[in-house]
Order: C-alpha cells, then structure tokens, then sequence
C-alpha cells in the first residue's frame, strides 16, 4: 500500500533504504517532454525488473515550475516501478531539488539524471551494469566531447575546473556531469554531508569509493529552450567554486603577491632612474594607475571574501534547503490494479 510522509527539508526520522534503485530527476518547465520520458525511464525500469531482478522507483521533484509540469507529473503512471512526486514550495535552485530527491529516495542505490531528455535514458543499464557486475560505487557520464559549443564556452569550462581542481585532494574530471550513479553505500556517505550549500558534482568526487567514467553524446533538446543561460551558468560557476574550493581565495592571495612584488620591481625603477640616471618620473601618471589597479584588486579580494562569508552565515542560520508543499507517492502494485493513491503534506 502507498505510504504517507511528510518532510520539510530534514533527513530526520528518515527508515533505512531498501535494496534497490531510486531514478531522481529534477523538473523545472519541463511539461512538453515529461510524458516521453516517464515513459523511456519506465521501459528502462521494467528491463531491470525482468532481467536482473532490481526493484526501482523513480523520483521526479518539481522545483517551482511555472507550467503544467507538476499537473502532469501528477499523472504519470505507475506500470513498471513506483513513482514518487516531491513538489517543492518554489523554486530553491537544481542542487536543492537533487537533495529533496537523494532524501526522498526509499531504495538503497540512487541515479540523477536530468528531465530535459538529453540525459539518455537507455545509458541507465550502462550504468547500473558497472555498478552490479563490476562493483563500481559511483559510475559518473561525461560528453564525449564538446564539438558543438562554442571556444569562449570551452575555454570557460577549462578554467571552471582548472581552478576548481587547483589542489584538490579529489579531482573532478572536466566534463563530467549529473547524470551519475551510486551505489548504495556512496548514496549513503553522500547523505552524511551536512552542508546545506552543496555542489552535487564536487561532493560525488569528494567522497571516493571506486569510481567510474562512462563517455556519452548528449541527445538533442526536443522541446523548449534552456534555463541555463550566461548569467545562469556563471552564478552556477560561482555557486560551486564557493561552495566546494578555496581556490579563489588562494587565487586572490596569489594576485595581492604579485601585485606587492611589481610595486616593490616599480619603485626600484623609480629608485635607479631618479638618483642614478637623474631622470624625472611622471608622478601624476603612475599615481592614477597605481590607485586604480589597486582599488579594482582590493574590491575583487573583498567579493571573494563576501561569497564565503555569506555561505558561513547560511551554513549558520541553518535554514532547511528546501520547502515541500506537496508529496506525492504511486505504488507499481496498487498501479496495476486499476487505481492509484496520493498522499499531499504541507511543508513544516
């Protein structure tokens, strides 16, 4: 029989997970391609049910979407697995919905994937095949390659992570994405985490277990446009480096030594030219540019700074990540009986 629970942004209270595989997918105005791919996950679903006899549960947690997203999500059948529909109060951003799906999700191993449709829903028994044969606790995708985008975008995402990187204990490859897998003993180390601000690639990297690197081509956006624009993806960048490095206050730590290194080169000049040569310098110039170049690296080093202090003051405040307003749970076996139930909880 479905189950009723509430929640509100905790992990507390939480039964332990049963074996299997929980399908977490994130919406956000994703109503024309929904019902194709409910559709593709289920036949996935059943395929895993019929030959390796691995019971899954897909999990779609609608972030505040603004179309008829969560009414269809509402009615997406149950016939191969059950299905979970976590609706969030608002929208609380994709890393928020990845945390109310990996805390909802009631089957030991869980799988993200994203609800556009380019995460292609026939690699699943991919993974999951490294997973169950080889042991493998996290098998993340990466792109094949990145052809199709542009240089400034490329060369972007090669900075993203070289600094992200820059003496991190546990790298993260270049291209992997969140379309991942893990185990049921990596999905329970991912829970420990306290951390409310999180960075979902990072912290699958961060915490070890044997890893795995699956190269995929991403399919075509058949509907709609992306919400990932510039500015999205360079709030985002920021969001992770903050969130998961210290790299931009070495960074700005390394800029404020470079800077007193070519003062102190500078004023030798000035030094040499004035009592050895007897030249005048232009005071006036220099003076200007010194200030300028000082003040932009001093405001820079204050809003690398501001970003960490905001992230300690949340962390702090412990506020819960997310708010439900409504949750709602289909059994595969009460599905086939010709009915369905749905429990819906006001957030706390």
């Amino acid at each position: 029989m479905p189950s009723r629970r509430q929640g509100a942004g905790g992990a507390g209270g939480r039964p332990p997970a049963e074996a299997g595989l929980s399908i977490i997918i994130p919406l956000f105005n994703e109503a024309a391609g929904l019902e194709a791919l409910h559709r593709a996950v289920s036949e996935v679903a059943g395929r895993l049910a019929g030959a390796r006899r691995l019971r899954t549960e897909i999990v779609y947690v609608d972030d505040g979407s603004r179309d008829t997203t969560l009414a269809i999500a509402r009615q997406l059948p149950a016939s191969a697995c059950d299905v979970q529909v976590v609706a969030l109060s608002r929208n609380f951003g994709k890393e928020a919905a990845l945390l109310a799906g990996l805390e909802h999700a009631r089957l030991g191993a869980v799988l993200f994937m994203d609800g556009d449709g380019q995460h292609p829903p026939a690699l699943i028994e991919t993974l999951v095949g490294h997973w169950l044969d080889e042991d493998y606790d996290v098998v993340f995708t990466a792109k094949s390659h990145r052809e199709n985008e542009s240089a400034l975008r490329r060369l972007g995402v090669r900075a993203f992570y070289a600094l992200l990187n820059w003496g991190a204990r546990q790298k993260i490859p270049e291209d992997a994405g969140d379309f991942r897998l893990l185990s049921p003993r990596a999905s329970a180390a991912l829970r420990q985490l306290p951390e409310r601000n999180r960075f979902f690639k990072g912290l699958a990297s961060w915490i070890g277990f044997r890893q795995m690197r699956v190269n995929y081509e991403p399919s075509a956006r058949s509907h709609g446009r992306t919400t990932f624009g510039l500015g999205s993806l360079v709030g985002l960048s920021i969001e992770g480096l903050t969130s998961f490095s210290v790299a931009p206050l070495r960074l700005a730590s390394l800029l404020g030594i470079a800077l007193a290194a070519s003062a102190l080169v500078f004023g030798a000049v000035i030094v040499v030219q004035t009592f050895i040569y007897e030249e005048t310098v232009p005071g006036y110039p220099s003076i200007v540019v010194g200030l300028m170049v000082l003040g932009g690296v001093q405001l820079i080093m204050i809003g690398i700074m501001g970003e960490y202090i905001g992230k300690i003051l949340s962390e702090l405040k412990q506020r819960p990540v997310y708010f439900i307003a409504e949750h709602d749970l289909k059994t595969a076996e009460h599905a086939k009986d010709g009915g369905g139930a749905s429990a819906q909880a006001a957030a706390e």
